[in-house]
């Protein structure tokens, strides 16, 4: 039964990113990585690397993250972005930017699926 489960959220977990990844890219942005993991345990993912030329800076970086939830209870889809989990996404990018010749501007947004999809702009740093 656990399993079922299991594969019944991760595919609700795909669909949200898909839909993300759909939006942000109707806004202009470019996939660059998805599903990006660090090496070993305890490490961290990040849903979506996207790159924004819109950007004034430049062609900056987007680390994204996509959270989806069923439910609004415990702060809905937003409130399960805690500090630890902040913590883990910024080392992956830290992991992921130091394999670059020049860091780029970068910035963390994050996409909320709940009844609409509502997407934050430099929702955290990475300090």
């Amino acid at each position: 039964m656990k399993t079922t489960t299991t594969s019944t959220t991760k595919r609700r977990g795909d669909a949200a990113e898909d839909a993300a990844l759909e939006h942000l890219q109707d806004a202009g942005l470019a996939l660059i990585a998805r599903n990006y993991r660090t090496p070993g345990r305890g490490g961290g993912e990040i849903d979506l690397i996207m790159r924004d030329p819109r950007d004034p800076r430049g062609a900056t970086l987007v680390f994204v993250e996509v959270r989806q939830r069923s439910a609004g209870t415990h702060g809905g889809a937003g409130g399960s972005i805690t500090g630890p989990k902040q913590r883990r996404i910024v080392f992956a990018a830290q992991h992921y930017l130091s394999r670059l010749r020049t860091v780029p501007p970068c910035r963390f947004d994050v996409v909320l699926v709940e009844e609409k999809i509502t997407w934050l702009r430099a929702a955290f740093d990475a300090g």
